[in-house]
């Protein structure tokens, strides 16, 4: 208390007048360290969040299987409704994969310009929707137009679907999460095949492909609305920090986020339009190797995709007993798949060579010797188990050389290139079986493991001398 004087009093001693109070000074707020979303990434498990985008993923790349390769299924009776040959036949199957090569390209360009999300509901919508258009065509011109177009939307959206999926995920499991989510393609080939005995005998070829169209469309809107969008996208874009900061805290729950925290650290800026980054330092020989690679990768697994079904009919099976064999096949890729992701994640990708190195002979013997059917497709089992599971391994490291501004570029690239021998494999079946229907297209189709495991051999060697090392 400020004790008061009465002046008027004598002997009394004036007394400025006292000081006000100070004002409350609030003491300042408390600055939260940053967090590197990059290395939050990085240092984390398999958590809920990237299970759940697995199997979102798994959606999309199901009935991406299923509707690119149902067709295979109804070719036999696609041949009897429109009176075809197997050269129009072939055909028919190419411009599928004519359409998925020019998708690879155009989708990629739309991922790193809109959102890896936007670009994949984008694919997944239209591909429904085209393969809709496939039970709807009355002439074969219709056939190959419905086809080449939903072509491009498959061929568009499982670049954009690696390339989000390694995004969220440490550098340590990136080959073992795209492999798994390719094996949601590979069971869509596999159901493909029962499915098509199931519907084609009551309800015509067209039903498989109604199936298929109004199943993506349904996945279309699944993904719409469970399906996060690329944190490094958004942050690059100058997305909302709050919409940033939601994706952080579902991705690391147990942590308290703030959005002002998030920073990345520096990365070389998105999408620039230059194609010349695909092959700037070492990139100029590691991209012409992952397009030779998957390119011959594609034609051994496209031919027996395509034409298998007609394949192991002439082989004497029944029509039915050739699609179980073709669906069960495809089911057995898959499992090598499963049995290579982690070897290439700890070993790298000479290790995707294995494979390819044992199929060479074990195709050499197919062509060049007879055995019993019972033996024969035995062997082909295994076949399928060393094709299959290279197969899908080489597609889990098509993109992670790229910089995330050129990741779903890169990685559209290289599918769409690797493209090729998609539309040259059904074409190589129709001159093979057009001359000759004998085992001799396997001695042919030998060449391309040897190509192909030379080919990640020498990406694994380059890689480890150049020090580069699969990015952030």
């Amino acid at each position: 208390m400020t004790a008061t004087a009465d002046t008027n009093r004598p002997g009394a001693i004036a007394l400025a007048p006292a000081a006000p109070l100070p004002e409350f000074v609030r003491p300042p707020a408390t600055v939260l360290p940053p967090i590197d979303v990059a290395r939050l990434i990085e240092t984390q498990r398999l958590n809920a969040f990237v299970i759940r985008l697995v199997v979102l993923s798994w959606f999309v790349t199901f009935f991406d299987g299923f509707d690119l390769n149902v067709i295979a299924f109804a070719a036999p009776y696609l041949r009897s409704a429109y009176s075809l040959d197997q050269a129009a036949l072939g055909a028919v199957f190419a411009s599928g994969s004519a359409g998925a090569l020019l998708g690879g390209l155009l989708f990629g360009f739309i991922g790193d310009r809109i959102g890896r999300r936007r670009a994949i509901v984008a694919a997944v919508g239209l591909f429904g929707i085209l393969t809709l258009a496939l039970a709807a065509a009355d002439h074969t011109s219709e056939l190959l137009l419905a086809r080449f177009l939903s072509g491009i939307a498959l061929g568009g959206a499982l670049p954009l679907i690696w390339a989000l999926n390694i995004e969220y995920v440490p550098t340590r499991y990136r080959a073992t999460v795209v492999t798994l989510i390719m094996v949601g393609y590979g069971l869509g080939v596999c159901v493909a095949g029962p499915l098509s005995i199931v519907l084609i005998p009551r309800y015509g070829w067209q039903s498989v492909f109604v199936f298929g169209g109004v199943a993506s469309l349904g996945t279309a809107a699944l993904v719409w609305y469970q399906l996060p969008e690329s944190l490094r996208f958004l942050m690059h874009r100058g997305g909302d920090p709050q919409r940033i900061a939601r994706i952080v805290r579902r991705l690391i729950p147990e942590r308290r986020i703030e959005a002002s925290q998030l920073v990345f650290a520096p990365t070389p800026p998105p999408h620039s339009g230059n194609s010349t980054l695909l092959f700037a330092g070492p990139l100029r020989y590691l991209t012409p190797l992952l397009w030779l690679a998957f390119a011959a990768s594609s034609i051994t697994m496209y031919f027996f995709v395509t034409w298998g079904p007609i394949v192991f009919e002439q082989a004497g099976l029944s029509r039915s007993g050739a699609a179980w064999s073709t669906s069960f096949n495809s089911l057995v890729g898959t499992a090598g798949a499963v049995i290579l992701m982690r070897f290439t994640d700890r070993l790298g990708p000479a290790s995707l060579a294995v494979m390819p190195i044992i199929a060479v002979p074990l195709l050499l013997i197919m062509g060049l010797t007879h055995v019993a059917p019972a033996t024969f497709m035995a062997m082909t089992a295994l076949m399928y188990l060393l094709l299959g599971g290279s197969h899908y391994g080489i597609q889990s490291i098509l993109g992670i050389y790229y910089p995330t501004g050129e990741r779903a570029r890169g990685a559209g690239w290289a599918a769409s290139v690797g493209k090729v021998g998609g539309v040259a494999a059904p074409l190589l079946g129709t001159w093979l079986l057009m001359h000759d229907a004998s085992r001799s297209p396997f001695v042919v189709l030998a060449v391309f493991p040897a190509l192909f495991a030379a080919g990640v051999i020498a990406i694994g060697v380059i890689a480890r001398r150049s020090g580069l090392t699969a990015t952030r």
